[in-house]
């Protein structure tokens, strides 16, 4: 089969118009992937659009994962299935509110790393790879018989550099690694980005945008210079949130189906997101402009179909529209799918952080703090420990190039805790004790994933301490990626204050979808049967995490919650109802 573009797109030599949903596959948990798609293609699309995040397939250099909700080649089989074209999207940046945009954290552990450019340790290292991504996908292009349509050189490339140099790499990269299908690249249309990140002559540029369609494809039009078809890559039609947000974004659905029509009137698109999912674990990303924002748990998006997988009014009327284009096809959803709730579990076993630390890292002594990327480790928390001596004041204490949230503790008692820019702010305090222990917990709420920020983001502390005016030296360094729990030892004791560790026993005879509410918690986040559901924080506006029936058992299910502030509740609830704020 041929998927060409020429002065529109063309599938078999007839006209194709792509009408398109995004569905990140990492954000969904395997079980539901057909459902999701069974629903995009029932409200009238013929494609579907993914990114694929470097960081999810090769978490350590050289480390490839495609298995369970990492297995790319599946969720593309059963698009087609399902009867779904594929846009791919392989980067290797995504951006995608995602950690640290798609890029695997161990970049930075070369000192001279430039992201995103024509830089050779960071081609070399795209180029390794790619040779594990493209086997996974190449036989499953539309000229080998398969879903794939079109893929993507980079993303919204405009918007962060003008190296074509590099845009060129990334091009011949994929081409190298068996790339067939045509090239589109993706930008704003406003400023520059079209300018700087389009290569017209070897990709079709497509625009990124929410609103004004009718001007924002004139602009398009003009700067394609001839014939050739108008795209929306992105066609926002919900945004996401951050913690801190007053309350849950949503848009108008009047406003966003009006954009729909122009979009379809004149071109195609790919409607963002049509599902968004959730950050589970540690993948949420952040913005940085001037503060920080760290994205919450959920990735509800305010899209067509909820976090959760339910249709909204906005799916209804998308279908309506495209319906005006396509005929919608027929068939029953496959998979059941229920909510429940739960009610109320009472605490069981809690120990405090510190009764429990050696039991899940093993200390480093350095005599500078290192930050976590020298350390192997992407995600989570780091604790430092040093000894500041006898009694005295201190005057000028300050942290160093530290990111993003640091609780301190003298001889494991809360001092103060410190955010963003806090951080490296000059701080004061009495020590009383004879001998005084420093603790440092510095917790990675996700790297930027857009913007100048990037190369910036080491996370735990990479320059050091000050005390009265000095660095201090001679530190033990845990790593805490949080992904050995098991390791917990609940027999220790627990300190009223200080981080902790508490366990539940959830016991079900059916599993269903719920909702978990953590009522007089405040910081930190929940693992259920080892499954990491993400962070949850009392300043929202995320009220409840969504958690999947696949990850849950008939029986017992142990749920383990993680609180840094020590500040924690006796129970936890479970509803049939979702609350993002």
């Amino acid at each position: 089969m041929t998927f060409e573009i020429k002065d529109d797109f063309y599938l078999e030599g007839k006209p194709f118009k792509v009408i398109s949903g995004s569905i990140h596959y990492f954000r969904v948990v395997p079980e539901y992937w057909r459902d999701r798609l069974e629903k995009l293609r029932l409200m009238g699309c013929n494609t579907v659009e993914t990114y694929v995040p470097w960081n999810k397939h090769e978490p350590q250099e050289g480390v490839y994962d495609f298995t369970g909700g990492n297995d790319l080649r599946r969720f593309i089989k059963i698009a087609q299935e399902v009867g779904l074209y594929v846009i791919l999207r392989p980067a290797p940046y995504i951006c995608a509110e995602w950690e640290f945009g798609g890029l695997p954290y161990w970049l930075l552990q070369d000192p001279q790393m430039k992201l995103r450019f024509s830089y050779e340790p960071f081609m070399k290292k795209t180029a390794n790879y790619f040779a594990q991504l493209f086997p996974q996908v190449t036989d499953l292009q539309i000229t080998q018989g398969g879903p794939i349509i079109l893929m993507q050189v980079e993303n919204e490339y405009g918007s962060y550099a003008n190296d074509k140099a590099y845009l060129r790499q990334i091009a011949q990269l994929m081409i190298d690694n068996g790339a067939e299908v045509p090239f589109v690249t993706s930008d704003g249309p406003w400023d520059d980005m079209l300018v700087n990140g389009t290569l017209p002559d070897i990709a079709l540029p497509t625009i990124n945008c929410g609103s004004d369609i009718k001007k924002w494809f004139q602009t398009l039009r003009e700067f394609h210079g001839e014939k050739k078809p108008l795209m929306v890559m992105e066609f926002w039609i919900g945004w996401f949130d951050a913690w801190g947000d007053d309350h849950h974004h949503t848009t108008s659905v009047e406003a966003a189906t009006k954009e729909l029509r122009d979009v379809l009137a004149e071109g195609s698109v790919n409607i963002y997101m049509f599902h968004g999912g959730t950050n589970f674990g540690f993948t949420a990303g952040a913005n940085y402009y001037e503060k920080l924002a760290p994205d919450v748990t959920s990735y509800d998006y305010d899209a067509l179909l909820t976090e959760w997988g339910d249709t909204t009014p906005k799916y209804e009327a998308f279908q309506k529209v495209i319906s005006e284009y396509v005929d919608l096809p027929q068939f029953e959803l496959s998979t059941k799918i229920l909510k429940k709730a739960y009610g109320s579990v009472k605490a069981g076993e809690r120990v405090a952080l510190f009764q429990t630390l050696d039991r899940l890292a093993t200390p480093v002594h350095s005599a500078y703090p290192l930050p976590m990327e020298e350390l192997n480790q992407g995600t989570g928390y780091i604790y430092y420990r040093s000894n500041l001596g006898g009694p005295r004041m201190i005057k000028d204490f300050r942290l160093i190039s530290v990111m993003d949230r640091v609780n301190l503790f003298i001889n494991e008692q809360p001092l103060m805790t410190l955010y963003d820019q806090e951080i490296s702010e000059k701080q004061a305090f009495q020590l009383t004790a004879a001998t005084n222990e420093l603790g440092v917990l510095v917790e990675n709420l996700g790297r930027v994933n857009y913007s100048v920020k990037m190369n910036h983001q080491h996370k735990g502390i990479k320059d050091g301490v000050i005390v009265n005016g000095a660095f201090q030296s001679e530190w033990d360094i845990y790593s805490l990626p949080m992904d050995n729990l098991d390791q917990v030892d609940f027999t220790g004791e627990y300190v009223a204050g200080q981080p902790s560790f508490t366990r539940f026993e959830l016991k079900i005879d059916e599993v269903g979808d719920t909702f978990m509410a953590l009522p007089g918690w405040g910081k930190g986040f929940v693992t259920i049967n080892g499954f990491n559901l993400g962070r949850f924080w009392e300043v929202g506006p995320q009220k409840r995490l969504y958690v999947p029936a696949p990850v849950l058992n008939t029986g017992v299910n142990e749920i383990i919650v993680f609180e840094s502030e020590g500040k924690v509740g006796e129970t936890i609830e479970f509803s049939d109802q979702p609350d993002l704020g």
